[in-house]
């Protein structure tokens, strides 16, 4: 049985869109398997504590350091729109009623259950991050996950079909006894790698390991 790569992953995370090009190449360097683990993003997640008054220069933080990122590795950046979760800029609020990150989070279930969750990670991610505005509208997703191999109206009913919350949580909770809490976070033999820029550190682990690259 080859060694599982366990990948949590948001879709509203500037993070796990940079890192979305290694996965891709570490897939096809080790002899591993990438198993997406879509959970919900830290805004929802610690909505009371994270965008709080004394915390927003953290969040602030964040954002210029993804786009300074994104620019260290020639990737282009740009904020979604719409923002896959729905928060007030300016307060960082959080609204009650969240349209997109379920239903993103969901597909990311269902790929990974079709054995293409690294590759709708990718072509999702890069609609929403990469300047494509409007993403939500007309064929633009459809085309999308038809780029990752799979039928979006099909994965649709697919997820109508089961509780897929479940698996969400079952993920965050996964995530917790790894030890951490961000994305993206890469975990093998339990050992985390959070960060985007610990890609190289998981590798030279993999090393260790012995799996050796294809």
């Amino acid at each position: 049985m080859r060694p599982v790569v366990d990948v949590y992953f948001s879709f509203r995370s500037p993070y796990s869109y940079l890192i979305t090009p290694d996965l891709l190449k570490l897939r096809k360097d080790y002899d591993v398997d990438l198993r997406l683990r879509p959970v919900l993003p830290i805004a929802l997640r610690a909505r009371e504590t994270l965008f709080s008054e004394e915390n927003q220069n953290k969040a602030r933080y964040i954002i210029m350091d993804a786009f300074r990122r994104a620019q260290f590795l020639g990737m282009t950046i740009d904020w979604p729109s719409p923002d896959p979760i729905v928060q007030d800029i300016e307060t960082f609020k959080v609204a009650e009623e969240q349209p997109y990150i379920y239903r993103l989070a969901a597909l990311g279930i269902e790929a990974e259950r079709r054995g293409k969750g690294i590759d709708l990670a990718y072509a999702v991610s890069h609609l929403i991050f990469a300047g494509t505005k409007d993403w939500d509208q007309g064929d633009l997703l459809k085309n999308a996950v038809a780029s990752a191999g799979l039928d979006l109206a099909d994965m649709e009913v697919a997820i109508g079909g089961y509780d897929f919350m479940s698996e969400i949580d079952a993920n965050q909770q996964s995530l917790d006894a790894a030890g951490h809490w961000g994305v993206p976070t890469m975990v093998v033999n339990n050992e985390p790698f959070f960060g985007q820029d610990r890609v190289d550190t998981l590798r030279w682990r993999l090393d260790e390991l012995g799996l050796a690259a294809k």
